[in-house]
């Protein structure tokens, strides 16, 4: 548990720094006689859930024995995944929220006031700032690069990596996480390894929580002295990649072509699924045009087109992802197997022509066996014919000619 040692040391550094960094106790605004100070006492802890910090702060002085008067605060901080100020206003003394360790911590905070003597506007008091940056620990270019999650099928998310620049010879990486669901954070539960160390885990269904913060944590030991630690946060609905398409079929109607597909395999259900249909079609004057279209809130999996008179064969692909309804963001699918309008297995033939066509060899089967009885009975009534005539003519001979002749015509 080589991350959770550190977590004391880091905390303490972390509260001493804020605390010993006290705001000014006077503000020039003023309202009903009284100055709207800053909140007093700010102090920011780390419980060690991977960056979810708790804020804390008491009432300004200046206001505690201010009466008939409503008291907010209005909180700032950076937030460096999406790069941009989160702003929320709260009468409480205290809020948690989202750093990423590995960057400078930035909290603004000042006080608003609303009071009858203000006739019901609020004042808002001047407004402080606070950065912490906490110094990097580890082998310099000893941190991961290049994490990424993928969430397959909303069955199991693995999140690989690639080691730093630096790697110190037997070197072994470390990954921690941790949701709103659990007491403290966890090691992961199976390591992906390759034969140069540890470079992913995977996580099964029953670990992840959906729709909220998922933090996570890579560090590491090596004989050389400790890894640099990398923090990343996510939202496991957001990197879910579904499987491939399956059972595409391409059939030919009168004038056009109709495409009909199964949805993929496993947990994502069918109504949070965007798809992706790739054409490529071989004209007559040898030129290839290709087309993508994108369809949502799909009733049934199949689609229709027109097919150009040029055309002479058109082959589909399709993928699939999670739409905009169902998560802020999804991966595509693997491309699913083409098909193409030429293909015997995918070539559309109605039912009455293969009757028809089954019909027609019965037939002719009929006619060719009729023809060949007909011209065997012909060739044997002329045989038949022949060896009468035949026979009478020896008969004949025999009575008129004389008998010492008659062995030459036997």
């Amino acid at each position: 548990m080589l991350l959770l040692n550190k977590f004391p040391a880091w905390l303490s550094a972390f509260t001493l720094v804020l605390l010993t960094q006290e705001p000014v106790s006077t503000s020039e605004v003023t309202a009903c006689g009284v100055a709207v100070d800053p909140p007093a006492n700010i102090e920011i802890t780390d419980p060690g859930f991977l960056g979810y910090l708790s804020i804390h702060w008491t009432r300004p002085a200046s206001l505690q024995n201010l009466t008939g008067c409503t008291v907010r605060y209005q909180l700032r901080y950076y937030d460096t995944y999406e790069e941009r100020w989160r702003s929320v206003r709260t009468v409480k003394l205290t809020y948690d929220a989202q750093f990423d360790l590995e960057k400078p911590v930035k909290v603004r905070i000042l006080t608003v006031l609303k009071c009858a003597c203000t006739n019901g506007t609020e004042v808002q008091g001047e407004e402080t700032e606070w950065v912490y940056t906490r110094e990097p620990t580890g082998v310099a270019g000893s941190g991961i690069r290049d994490f990424h999650c993928v969430y397959y099928g909303k069955e199991y998310m693995e999140c690989t990596w690639e080691s730093g620049p630096v790697q110190p010879p037997n070197s072994q990486h470390y990954l921690y996480y941790w949701h709103r669901e659990m007491d403290e954070t966890k090691e992961c539960p199976e390591y992906i390894a390759l034969p140069e160390g540890r470079r992913g885990c995977r996580f099964p269904r029953e670990s992840l929580l959906e729709f909220s913060k998922f933090n996570l944590c890579v560090n590491g030991s090596s004989p050389a002295g400790s890894l640099r630690t990398a923090y990343f946060s996510i939202e496991v609905q957001n990197h879910v990649k579904p499987a491939v398409v399956s059972s595409v079929h391409v059939s030919e109607t009168d004038g056009g072509l109709k495409l009909d597909w199964s949805p993929p395999s496993g947990r994502v259900p069918e109504h949070c699924l965007e798809y992706e249909v790739e054409s490529s079609t071989a004209m007559e004057n040898g030129k290839e045009k290709q087309e993508r279209m994108v369809f949502q809130n799909l009733v049934h999996t199949s689609y229709g087109l027109l097919r150009g008179v040029e055309s002479q064969k058109t082959c589909f692909r399709i993928r699939s992802k999670v739409n905009m309804y169902c998560a802020d963001g999804g991966i595509w699918s693997d491309w699913s197997q083409t098909k193409c309008t030429e293909d015997e297995e995918t070539r559309y033939i109605p039912a009455w022509k293969y009757l028809s066509l089954v019909g027609l060899v019965v037939i002719g089967i009929g006619i060719l066996c009729l023809s060949l009885w007909i011209l065997k009975k012909i060739c044997i009534k002329k045989i038949n014919k022949k060896d009468a005539l035949y026979t009478l003519y020896k008969e004949k001979v025999n009575k008129t000619m004389p008998t010492i002749l008659s062995p030459i015509f036997k």
